[in-house]
């Protein structure tokens, strides 16, 4: 017998999966505490969704990672964690004051040898970045999704990952009629990613302790192939 969802039952659901599939990490427990304590909005990646930016480093090899927004330095930690000993993470924050408290997170955690975190906006930020990189991770302004997407491309080469998260908006993606500015520019990411021949990209919809939402998943492919 089936039965549709509820917050307490995707919760509760959300809550087993976490205790039976992530293992516990006291250096991201206390990155949260420092978050919360500072004033930071509680809107970081949940540990299941932190648990599959490991997997996805892991399981795509990757050595350098780039993240845009930074917040308290949740998911920088846990993909950090993911990354060999000579991996590179590189994670721009616009608030200076969420850099400050991820800076200190990121150096407790042990991993501040193989992260950098830059202040600004993503896109005032990156059109000075000429790295290259396996795995992107955009989770900043979704007002901006687009602009991002193109310097991900632009970053990248053909097998890289990149993932964008809060792409469902408790449902409100699909509702023609929102006038609320960082659903209209998901939604544009999400056009973005089904049109631009560099990407090959699904989304799935996602319940868990955050909510209702969902992350897209996108290939940086050769359009000439």
């Amino acid at each position: 017998m089936t039965t549709d969802p509820t917050p307490d039952t995707w919760r509760r659901t959300d809550a087993y999966l976490t205790a039976t599939l992530v293992t516990p990490d006291p250096d991201l427990d206390a990155a949260l505490a420092d978050q919360r304590a500072a004033g930071l909005p509680a809107i970081e990646v949940s540990p299941l969704s932190a648990k599959l930016l490991q997997l996805l480093i892991r399981i795509g090899g990757v050595r350098r990672v780039l993240e845009i927004g930074t917040l308290g330095g949740f998911s920088t930690i846990a993909m950090a964690r993911a990354l060999p000993g000579d991996g590179r993470l590189l994670t721009i924050e616009a608030e200076p004051r969420n850099a400050e408290v991820a800076r200190t997170s990121i150096a407790r955690a042990g991993v501040d040898d193989r992260v950098e975190v830059r202040v600004g906006r993503g896109a005032d930020v990156l059109p000075d970045v000429d790295e290259e990189f396996d795995l992107v991770f955009i989770d900043a302004d979704k007002e901006s999704n687009t602009i991002y997407l193109d310097h991900a491309a632009r970053l990248t080469r053909p097998g890289a990952i990149v993932v964008v998260d809060n792409v469902v908006r408790a449902g409100r993606v699909s509702d023609p009629a929102t006038e609320d500015e960082q659903v209209a520019g998901t939604r544009r990411g999400l056009e973005m990613l089904a049109r631009d021949p560099r990407f090959d990209a699904t989304a799935l919809q996602t319940l868990d302790l955050k909510g209702w939402d969902g992350v897209a998943i996108a290939l940086r492919v050769d359009p000439a192939s």
